[in-house]
């Protein structure tokens, strides 16, 4: 006698290949789809094209979800896409080829310069960040042409400087906001005044700066800091709070001066620099050797903030501050211009500092 068995008709036959059609489909649709997001990112094959995307999900379960940024890749992306506006910062003031026009005027009446550099690193800078982050809002000082838009590839690996120290942190694309300034100190940068010359990238969750990155395109140097993760830069061993080297923009030295020495004495001296990023570097232990060093950094007017953000997140990663001259915190939302001017200090009580000087939110107003 035969064996008992299941019999389907064609029409279970049909149904069950159907669904064994669809189990294969979504198993390779998945693969597929990992594989162009990778390519597409700028990873290769082989094992340093492997190594990459290990190195991108690593610890954090795969890439981030849809809607999600982690911090981790954001900070190695913004330190990378520094170094690649410095590149063609350094690479447009060697050709002494500078295009330089202004583009408007300041508050206090000076010509607001643009040269090639500003727009040319302008430019990798924001596509490189808007590739690897595109639902991540950024600001950056100069206008992005639609018509003239430039593919740059991240690959997403992570130095291990800065895989050793900060773990993977996952964060709401829509709480971030990138702050780029592809040139601090324009001026200066005119004058061959090099020193002063930085890159910046700052990226605030909730209006709070939590990554910082300052690079010196002319020496290649760069300090990074992640608020809460870690840095690769610490505060100097001592500051002088009692009559402490203060530090102000080279426009604006004269109305600092006289308010400093009424306030600490006239044994207090004033440094004159430019660049936002080149005055918060000199609070820190930078070893460059045409770094000045200062105790406090204070500006007494109307500032950006792509000017600002990167050095405030790097002081506040590191226990400083940066506020208003009345103690403020500075919020990285909204409007591009910070109204209140800036101090910023670090191991230093910086609430008795800001004490001290509430002349200057006065002046700020002249």
């Amino acid at each position: 006698m035969a064996p008992m068995g299941i019999r389907l008709s064609p029409l279970g036959m049909a149904v069950v290949g159907l669904l064994g059609l669809g189990v294969l489909y979504h198993l390779y649709s998945g693969i597929l789809a990992g594989r162009f997001a990778f390519f597409m990112l700028g990873g290769g094959g082989g094992e340093e094209g492997e190594a990459a995307a290990a190195g991108s999900s690593e610890a954090a379960g795969g890439p981030p979800a849809s809607g999600t940024v982690d911090l981790r890749e954001l900070l190695a992306a913004s330190v990378a896409a520094a170094a690649r506006g410095g590149a063609e910062v350094r690479r447009v003031r060697d050709s002494n080829v500078l295009n330089e026009k202004a583009k408007g005027k300041t508050r206090e009446g000076a010509d607001e310069k643009m040269t090639s550099g500003d727009v040319l690193s302008n430019r990798k800078m924001y596509y490189l960040l808007k590739a690897a982050f595109p639902g991540v809002q950024i600001n950056t000082e100069e206008h992005v042409d639609a018509d003239d838009q430039e593919i740059i590839y991240w690959d997403r690996t992570i130095p291990e400087a800065i895989k050793n120290q900060i773990q993977p942190k996952l964060v709401q694309a829509d709480s971030v906001t990138v702050w780029i300034d592809p040139l601090d100190a324009t001026q200066e940068y005119t004058e061959n005044l090099r020193q002063y010359v930085t890159t910046m990238v700052c990226a605030a969750v909730n209006g709070k700066p939590v990554i910082g990155v300052i690079h010196k395109p002319f020496s290649g140097y760069t300090a990074w800091a992640m608020v809460g993760g870690g840095s690769n830069i610490k505060p100097r061993s001592s500051y002088n709070e009692q009559t402490p080297t203060i530090i102000v923009s080279r426009s604006h030295e004269g109305k600092v001066r006289q308010l400093a020495w009424q306030t600490f004495g006239n044994k207090t001296a004033i440094i004159k620099a430019g660049g936002a990023g080149y005055k918060v570097l000199s609070l820190l232990d930078v070893p460059e050797k045409d770094q000045e060093k200062a105790d406090v950094y204070i500006h007494v007017t109307y500032i950006k903030k792509w000017d600002i953000c990167a050095g405030n997140a790097v002081l506040k990663a590191l226990g400083g501050q940066m506020t208003t001259l009345a103690g403020e915190e500075i919020s990285y939302t909204g409007s591009d211009g910070n109204e209140g001017g800036l101090i910023a200090s670090i191991n230093i009580d910086h609430r008795a500092l800001v004490e001290k000087l509430p002349v200057l939110d006065k002046a700020s107003q002249n």
